[in-house]
This record gives C-alpha cells, structure tokens and sequence, in this order.
C-alpha cells in the first residue's frame, strides 16, 4: 500500500496575514485542498496522511465543512521542524508496511499527476526519488570559483521512498542539515534518484506567488 504525507505547518508570515498560506482560496477553494485533491487524481488507493499543527486543526475542520471537503485523510500533529512532522505522520503508517511513501509540501497545489506517477513508480525500483526542474535563470557566486547553471537543479516535492526505507532514517537524530527528506536519506547512506517535475509545480509562500496561482487555476 502507498503512502502521501502531506505537510503543511506554515503561519503564512511571508504573506503578511493572519490566515496561513495553506487555508488562503485559489479559484476559489484553499490551497491545502486543491493539493490533497490532486493526490486523489493521482490514486483513489492511496493513503493520504495530512500534518497540521493542533492550533490550526479546528480552522481546517471548519473550511471543509464550509466547502464540502470530502477526501479521506489521517490527521496527524505537526512537529517542531518539518523532520519532526513527518516523524509523526509516518507514525500512522504500520510499522511492517511495504510500498511507497511520498513526502509533499501542503502548499504545492500545482504538482502534475505525472509527476506524481514517476515519482512513485521510479521509487519502486530506486528506493529514493526527488522531482526536480533546470535551473533556467543566470546564477552568480559571490564566493570564488566558478558556478555552471547546468551543475544545479531546483528541487521539488513529492519527495518518494521506500517506506521501511524512510522510517529506517527518520530514527536519526536531527540535525540542521535535514533540509528535505532527501537530505536525511541521503544522510543515512541512500543514494537519491532524480525525475523531470514540472515547472507549474510551484511552492507558495509570498503574495507574489498567489498571483500567479491564480493564473494557473
């Protein structure tokens, strides 16, 4: 059985609100739904396990009844760092469980569904995949040495592994080095995996970006 953890514990203070940027409307439905429901796209099969701190559980609550919001989920509490929350939604899954789990920022609305079939699909054989685009602007180090756009790639999420895989090096202890869940596999000794994402693909967190969700729904 395959696994999605979604999580999504911003307080949206890069947009300047009270409201947190995965409760804001997009075309009229909040960002976090639109995310889950591409997940259902992909797989009426697959778990969905969503982590949201206890304090915004109720808001949540309140927006699906408001919109009628019906795809199934577990709900699991948000951590003190990402590491820690998705500690706690991989503490939903059976600790025997085989499959695929797949880690998503909650404010990610816009993955395609064929990414998330090839990050799935490619995890199966490779244990530890990540989506990823070209970097297509000009970068400049303001350190010495060279930097080559082509040596870089922009990383996105779903970020997938084998689940056992997954659980196996979330038991590390953190570090700040744990950026993404690919930085703590890697750190337990897994290679990674890299598939073409999409540019739409994007994360939401400044009202520059809202704009342009807009334009995409």
């Amino acid at each position: 059985m395959d696994y999605i953890i979604i999580v999504a514990g911003g307080k949206g203070l890069r947009m300047g609100g009270e409201v947190p940027k995965q409760f804001l409307p997009i075309g009229g439905m909040p960002v976090l739904m639109r995310t889950l429901k591409r997940f259902r796209d992909y797989s009426k099969d697959l778990q969905i396990i969503l982590v949201l701190p206890k304090a915004q559980q109720d808001y949540w609550r309140e927006l699906c009844a408001t919109y009628q919001f019906d795809v199934p989920y577990q709900l699991a509490d948000g951590g003190q760092t990402r590491f820690h929350s998705v500690q706690n939604g991989l503490a939903l899954i059976p600790d025997d469980a085989q499959g695929v789990v797949g880690v998503h920022d909650g404010v990610r609305p816009f993955v395609s569904v064929d990414v998330i079939r090839a990050c799935y699909e490619t995890a199966r054989s490779h244990k530890a995949v990540i989506p990823v685009t070209p970097v297509v602007e000009t970068l400049r180090h303001v350190g010495e040495g060279n930097v080559y756009r082509a040596d870089y790639r922009l990383v996105q999420t779903p970020q997938t592994f084998d689940i056992q895989l997954l659980k196996a090096a979330n038991q590390q202890p953190y570090t700040e080095s744990f950026t993404d869940d690919a930085s703590v596999v890697e750190a337990y000794g897994e290679q990674v995996t890299m598939v073409d994402g999409n540019r739409e693909n994007i994360k939401i967190t400044t009202p520059f970006d809202l704009k342009i969700a807009e334009t995409l729904v």
